[in-house]
């Protein structure tokens, strides 16, 4: 039993990271003042360039072809999300139906892409990211076991990209500026703020964040790209709000995510857990959910020109 306990933390967190990446992305986005529900498209996109990517140079490349595949992820996702940008920011679209169709073109091209490839929809990598103890300090009593034993070097990314994020908010002009547009994008736009440009930085932020999520997925605990990142970047939107727009408070929501999704995958080895139907502990992670957010519905405080077009000279 202990061992079990013991490996919970380190499984827990390898569903939390791909979810913090992407709600940290969606933060940036919804700072800046645009809403972006297409995360899962984009994780899709992530996902399946990542895969593509990893079968084609593996051969060639060994390992190395994996740390490709996230940095293409990046790329492909930041790329595929100037659309959401283009309608949203450019054209006034309705952010909302802008994310949808976004959802709605990244799964559906993705799997006619790989249909082309493969012949199946599946694309199948042959090696992820390697699970590795942490030096010294995987050697501390307990909080070792726990903690920095059998991670991954993504975990650690996602954590120094997480401290980044909270600095580039918090603590730079870039960050006032984007916190700015979120807020009061008429007065940042009379200051002399380019909003428009702000909000593109922000969307970029998002589809490079979360297209980088699903890449993660993939190398780490799901090793094929089935057209599918099964509800994550919906689950890291309920996070953002969940966590308040907040960095810390983000990372809070998704380790309950992570821990309540680890208790639903692995309940089959425990013997009390093990009576439940399977069904309700699938559902257990998204039934949590929904009770936080209708518990902190009330307290919730969006960006307050989140979801609103912009238009220079109104008020």
């Amino acid at each position: 039993m202990w061992d079990f306990l013991a490996f919970v933390p380190s499984y827990a967190i390898s569903f939390t990271i791909p979810l913090l990446i992407t709600s940290l992305g969606g933060l940036i986005c919804e700072r800046s003042g645009v809403v972006n529900i297409g995360l899962e498209g984009l994780m899709v996109i992530g996902s399946f360039s990542s895969a593509l990517t990893i079968v084609k140079l593996f051969p060639v490349l060994g390992t190395s072809a994996v740390y490709i595949g996230l940095a293409v992820a990046i790329v492909s996702g930041a790329a595929f999300s100037l659309l959401h940008a283009f309608a949203s920011i450019n054209l006034n679209a309705n952010q909302v139906i802008s994310g949808t169709a976004i959802n709605m073109i990244a799964g559906s091209l993705t799997l006619y892409f790989a249909r082309y490839v493969t012949g199946s929809g599946n694309i199948q990598i042959t090696r992820g990211l390697q699970r590795f103890d942490v030096p010294l300090l995987h050697r501390i009593p307990v909080l070792g076991k726990l903690l920095f034993t059998q991670t991954y070097s993504s975990t650690w990314l996602v954590l120094l990209l997480l401290v980044c994020s909270a600095y580039l908010i918090y603590k730079t002009p870039l960050g006032l500026r984007i916190r700015a547009c979120g807020e009061h994008p008429q007065a940042a736009d009379a200051a002399g703020i380019n909003v428009k440009l702000i909000r593109y930085v922000g969307v970029i932020f998002s589809g490079a964040f979360a297209g980088l999520g699903g890449a993660i997925i993939l190398v780490t605990y799901s090793g094929e790209f089935n057209g599918s990142v099964a509800g994550l970047g919906f689950l890291a939107l309920a996070a953002l709000i969940f966590g308040q727009w907040r960095p810390l408070g983000i990372l809070l929501a998704t380790l309950f995510f992570g821990f309540a999704s680890t208790l639903a995958n692995m309940s089959q080895i425990v013997p009390a857990l093990a009576k439940i139907p399977g069904l309700l502990l699938k559902a257990f992670p998204y039934v949590l959910t929904l009770f936080a957010l209708v518990f902190f519905s009330k307290s919730t405080r969006a960006p307050r020109a989140a979801g609103e077009p912009f238009v220079p000279g109104s008020s």
